[in-house]
């Protein structure tokens, strides 16, 4: 029996997926393993080349009838995502209409960004005709997570889609139902592009498979920590990785902030899908003149809101209850550090269930896991700072770069303070005002990833530039020629000296 033989043999046939909110099993899915992965790729290779094939304008008119599919199903989908998630259905809602603005986007840019253009050749080659095209990769494996079931991945998967790409999908094994539907809804609505998104479901032993199975590029949305261990996988073959790896968002309040505004937006940030969004809030710095009113307008804010198990809850349950965990950590620690509880406390964070109340924290030191790791949960840190300078000092000495906001009224230095926050994307005056802009790239640096997704740098990011010169006429000298003379060669080169001494 072969090793791949083995591994089948024991691994289970399938997995139950339950509700985070009642426990209740909401789904069964196979186990996928290298043989599944394998055969899903092997597909996904035949569809690619049929897809890349087809005009720009078919791809676009296959992925508008996907869209419009997926429109049509939207109840279906958020009903799926909030039975997975545990997410109110408003909020599952919310993130199958940003998906749509953004495969709309996708599908109707991707032939303006991608087509071939011509570039200047310059002196010394003005005999060729320099064009440069993006093509696409090929088969692209996408790693999903559970948070934003389909809002996120989709980020990779339609960009990919419409740039000419074929693609196999790993969701998460928290949320493998809400892949297998969004494939479902491509296969019914392009049937005749068969394996050109394909679901594979199971744990990290799947995602592992799909790194291995020799896509062209792997995307990921995860921790920093598993990241690595899919980066470390596909560099043996060397199959490029775009991680997109979560944050430590920061939000900057100044001194003359609408502080009614920062406080609903912070709110919103910090608790919206009960704290689970990678570019959400986690970190405030009010400059100290606003610090103690702005910390009585979010408390106010949240204390009111409806949390845990009843109906009309503002958010959901924690998905994972290994991150229940964490987030205890992170309130107990802070509070042992010296922080104050504004609002909730540890004992807001059970030691079992799934429901976190909010926590508002302030002072908090700045070397505690609430204010240095991703929390992850229904909790926000507000500290006072000095002035603007000590907020962005203190924003950027974080090892996560993905997201940050600012609030000021006066929105020129809004921005000028936005340009100096090391994060992928900033919002002034709003928080997460980037993700409905489907233009605008989104991604990170240091623990918060590399590469981007999105826009026309996301429709890139899934091509290979190919660079193409057409000889118009024959070169007054042939400078990559054995037989051109070397007097010739001579006076080519005095004259390139000459005029670059002299430009």
């Amino acid at each position: 029996m072969t090793g791949t033989d083995q591994d089948a043999a024991t691994r289970p046939a399938t997995f139950t997926v339950r509700s985070p909110a009642t426990g209740d099993p909401v789904g069964e899915h196979p186990v996928h393993g290298p043989v599944e992965v394998a055969g899903a790729v092997e597909r996904a290779r035949t569809a690619a080349a049929a897809w890349a094939a087809l005009s720009a304008g078919d791809r676009r008119a296959h992925l508008l009838r996907w869209k419009h599919a997926l429109a049509s199903s939207l109840d279906t989908v958020a009903e799926t995502i909030a039975a997975e998630t545990g997410k109110p259905h408003g909020d599952a809602v919310l993130e199958v209409v940003l998906t749509l603005e953004h495969l709309n986007w996708a599908a109707r840019n991707a032939d303006r960004v991608l087509r071939r253009r011509r570039v200047r050749s310059g002196l010394l080659a003005a005999n060729q005709r320099s064009s440069v095209v993006h093509r696409p990769l090929g088969v692209i494996g996408v790693i999903g997570p559970w948070n934003y079931p389909l809002y996120t991945p989709m980020g990779s998967i339609g960009y990919a889609l419409a740039a000419g790409n074929a693609v196999v999908f790993k969701p998460s094994e928290h949320t493998p139902g809400t892949g297998v539907l969004l494939a479902g809804l491509l296969a019914s609505a392009v049937p005749e592009h068969a394996g050109l998104l394909t679901a594979v479901t199971g744990a990290a032993a799947t995602g592992e498979a799909l790194a291995r199975s020799g896509v062209d590029k792997v995307a990921f949305t995860g921790s920093p920590g598993t990241a690595r261990k899919v980066m470390a996988v596909c560099a043996q073959s060397l199959t490029p990785f775009l991680a997109e790896c979560g944050g430590k968002d920061a939000t900057i309040v100044t001194a003359d902030a609408d502080l009614d505004a920062a406080a609903d937006a912070v709110v919103w940030g910090a608790l919206s899908n009960a704290g689970q969004t990678c570019a959400g809030v986690e970190r405030v710095y009010a400059v100290r003149e606003v610090h103690a009113a702005l910390c009585r307008k979010v408390v106010e804010r949240a204390g009111a809101l409806r949390t845990g198990p009843v109906p009309d809850a503002v958010y959901g349950p924690m998905t994972m209850a290994a991150q229940t965990a964490v987030v205890r950590r992170h309130v107990e620690q802070a509070l042992a550090d010296g922080a104050r509880a504004l609002l909730g406390d540890a004992a807001s964070v059970p030691a079992s269930g799934a429901f976190v109340t909010p926590v508002v924290l302030a002072d908090v030191p700045e070397d505690s896991p609430a204010m240095t790791e991703e929390t992850f949960g229904p909790v926000v840190a507000i500290n006072a700072v000095a002035d603007v300078d000590e907020a962005v000092r203190r924003a950027n000495a974080s090892p996560y770069a993905l997201a940050a906001s600012v609030f000021s009224r006066d929105r020129r230095a809004g921005a000028a303070i936005a340009a100096r926050l090391r994060a992928g994307a900033v919002s002034v005056n709003s928080v997460l005002g980037f993700a409905g802009v489907p233009a605008l790239p989104f991604g990170g640096s240091g623990e918060s990833g590399f590469g981007r997704i999105h826009g026309a740098d996301g429709l890139r990011a899934f091509t290979a530039p190919q660079s193409v010169t057409v000889q118009r006429f024959a070169p007054p000298v042939n400078l990559t020629s054995f037989g051109t003379p070397a007097a010739a060669r001579e006076r080519a080169v005095a004259a390139a000296r000459w005029l670059h001494l002299h430009r």
